[in-house]
């Protein structure tokens, strides 16, 4: 009897903790099971049935699909039995608006006024950090994105929803960086209820800005709240190339006294170390310059013939572009690479979903 007491007392206990850990919500922490089911979504929002088909059915239900908007950019909203919501993000599609979105590739600052036209604006509060720089082109997408998403989160909070994955696979991931500093940024000015849990896995993605954007957002998502997923055999998440010149690192550097520490030097030494500093250091403003020039000021102009009311900014003039967030990298192996053998003319061969869901399974249950 004792014994019946004990299990009925432990099933009890059981429940209680089930009970506990589905009214929780989102945890923290890397989860591959959430991941794996985030990946599932993402390639529903990516292609067709032919793509789809490949990878089982979401546990989440589809409740939106936007029309395509911006430089061809859609997202769906899905809704678990336990309101969890997700928002996915698509990545680049074969329009050429689309790849424009990713080769508009200027620097803006992290925070400020977006003109698409002269009677719409998007503000925005990425990060704190005067410094702090993203990519112009995935801004311009986050811009015609936030107009449904932030109206979306409302609605479903007013229906009990506190929890929210945001996800994207290739240029989704990237926008998915920028919209989660969009929503952080509006629940820190009061724009969003704060006890609204946001939760990111970024998969595939590009690089979205500068270190001090990087560094706001790691410091935002720090404690297992966002995640940069990448297969180390994909080229994507290693673009846009990145550019650093001697004015990217911190205001304390040894480089801003640079020609104080020549001219110390003796007469030859002093025109040794000087010819030597300028020949390393211009170089790379050359570069930037030319950056700004051909992927923003040029690459404009093009996108106005998609968006002809839109209103091109001033640019940050640096490119020095990082990875970010808190990486898990799927290393391949062997076996990986007798299934995905390296091709020079299957250039998406290790970026699509099944590579990486391939390399998820080889990952191990304890990564945080």
């Amino acid at each position: 009897m004792r014994f019946l007491y004990f299990k009925i007392a432990m099933g009890l206990a059981a429940g209680l903790v089930t009970l506990s850990s589905w009214a929780q919500g989102l945890q923290p922490g890397f989860q591959k099971e959430e991941y794996r089911e985030l990946m599932y979504i993402s390639a529903r929002t990516s292609g067709g049935p032919d793509y789809y088909n490949q990878f089982p059915e979401p546990q989440y239900k589809m409740i939106y699909r936007s029309e395509p908007i911006g430089l061809d950019n859609l997202w769906d909203l899905w809704l678990s039995e336990d309101k969890i919501a997700v928002i996915s993000i698509r990545g680049t599609t074969q329009n050429a608006e689309s790849w424009l979105a990713n080769l508009y590739a200027a620097m803006v600052p992290a925070k400020g006024v977006l003109k698409l036209s002269s009677t719409d604006s998007f503000s925005y509060h990425f990060a704190d950090n005067p410094r702090a720089a993203v990519h112009v082109g995935w801004l311009l997408s986050t811009a015609y994105l936030a107009k449904e998403i932030i109206p979306k989160i409302n609605e479903l909070y007013r229906q009990g929803v506190r929890d929210v994955l945001i996800t994207g696979h290739s240029q989704g991931g990237a926008i998915s960086f920028l919209v989660t500093s969009h929503l952080y940024g509006l629940q820190q000015n009061g724009g969003l209820p704060k006890d609204i849990r946001f939760k990111t896995y970024c998969s595939a993605a590009p690089k979205p800005g500068n270190l001090y954007y990087a560094y706001d957002y790691e410091a935002k998502t720090q404690g297992g709240w966002a995640y940069n997923v990448v297969n180390a055999a994909d080229w994507v998440p290693e673009v846009p190339m990145s550019i650093q010149t001697v004015a990217d690192f911190n205001n304390v550097n040894p480089f801003n006294n640079a020609d104080a520490m020549i001219k110390k030097q003796k007469l030859l030494q002093r025109l040794a170390l000087r010819h030597i500093y300028r020949k390393l250091s211009k170089p790379t403003q050359q570069a930037q310059k030319n950056y700004e020039k051909y992927l923003g000021k040029m690459t404009s102009k093009m996108i106005r013939k998609n968006l002809p009311e839109f209103l091109p900014p001033d640019y940050y003039n640096s490119n020095h572009y990082v990875r970010t967030g808190r990486t898990i990298v799927l290393l391949p192996d062997e076996a990986y690479y007798k299934m995905y053998p390296d091709d020079k003319d299957k250039t998406f061969m290790h970026h699509f979903h099944k590579p990486y869901l391939v390399l998820l399974e080889q990952l191990g249950d304890e990564v945080r």
